[in-house]
């Protein structure tokens, strides 16, 4: 297969992370990026010899770029897909896909009618602990699936400039929900389905952040089960995942943040078997996930997180943005109305 020519939309941290890991990848090759700020511009044309613009019209125009993968602040990412999507390329979007359940059901309908590829930077799911809880989960091994209990959360953004946009409120509400939190509520909705309600609290016990460093989240979804999902920005770096079924149960713990993976930790019980404790080899699962966007780019597999599934993500993180301001039990938008 061809590799498949993108447009690297914003070379911050994430954006660094993900030219340094895609380099040499024989699926996708980053053949130009977009960034603003001209000294990284610079200094990311030297090391990668591809043009850098700063205007992403620059990089749609041009017709060797297949796919735009946007690394940029949460609410750009509406507007930079339409525009994607009038030109003809397909979409790779960094999390969140939007801040509201209608703007994803925009952007998802728009590369829908478009017969275009929309992939979503869900790499927890590509982790391959995570993936075998999802095919355990799918094949019933785990019996009716009860409970998720999941917290992802670390203290990298103490050390930013309070001017960055990770940190306003208006692009990064309820705390590290947009950073962490949303991976998590992408597997519970995977698992479980779409969300019924939510009870949130969100507070600001240990930082000058202005959204709140300290974010919990209680979930019950619509066809029954319930998580629940924590998020630190002022700890050290933490993550597990555990889900409950009648039949058993995994609990998943990384040893390293996802931005240079070391393993995981995977404990099992299953009814009627000892608990097992498995170590698990370091992989990296952005890499996973840019082959699954590009094998479908190209026909070979359907692109494995669905629209509805990013949907339903949204549909839930905008009631949380609601719940961490009300402190109260939030409905969870569904299909044009409130889920019963």
């Amino acid at each position: 297969m061809e590799p498949v020519k993108v447009a690297l939309v914003g070379l911050g941290w994430w954006g660094s992370k993900i030219a340094a890991t895609l380099e040499g990848n024989p699926r996708i090759r980053i053949a130009r990026a977009v960034e603003v700020n001209q000294d990284i511009a610079t200094q990311f044309a030297d090391r990668y010899k591809i043009p850098v613009s700063a205007a992403l019209e620059d990089a749609l125009a041009d017709p060797a770029i297949e796919a735009v993968l946007l690394v940029t602040p949460h609410s750009f990412h509406e507007q930079q897909i339409a525009q994607t999507v009038a030109a003809g390329k397909h979409v790779f979007c960094e999390k969140p896909l939007a801040l509201t359940r209608a703007g994803a059901e925009q952007a998802v309908a728009r590369c829908q009618q478009a017969g275009l590829v929309l992939g979503m930077g869900h790499e927890r799911r590509f982790e391959p602990p995570i993936a075998a809880i999802l095919t355990a989960a799918e094949n019933g091994s785990l019996g009716r699936l009860l409970q998720i209990e999941a917290n992802f959360s670390h203290d990298k953004f103490l050390k930013l400039d309070r001017a960055n946009w990770r940190l306003k409120p208006d692009q990064a509400p309820a705390g590290g929900m947009t950073a962490t939190g949303i991976h998590l509520t992408d597997l519970a909705v995977k698992l479980m389905g779409p969300a019924r309600d939510v009870l949130v609290t969100c507070e600001q016990r240990a930082s000058d952040l202005p959204s709140g460093d300290t974010m919990s989240a209680y979930v019950r979804f619509a066809g029954g089960g319930t998580a629940y999902i924590s998020a630190t920005l002022a700890t050290p770096f933490f993550s597990r995942f555990a889900v409950f079924g009648t039949e058993g149960w995994i609990d998943v713990r990384d040893r390293a943040h996802v931005e240079a993976p070391d393993g995981w930790v995977v404990t099992t019980g299953m009814k009627d078997q000892p608990i097992t404790v498995e170590e698990v080899k370091p992989a990296e699962p952005v890499v996973t996930n840019f082959e699954a966007f590009a094998r479908a780019v190209r026909g070979e597999a359907a692109y494995p997180i669905t629209g509805a599934e990013m949907v339903a993500n949204i549909a839930l993180l905008e009631a949380i943005v609601r719940g961490a301001r009300s402190q109260r039990l939030e409905a969870v938008q569904g299909e044009g109305r409130e889920a019963a």
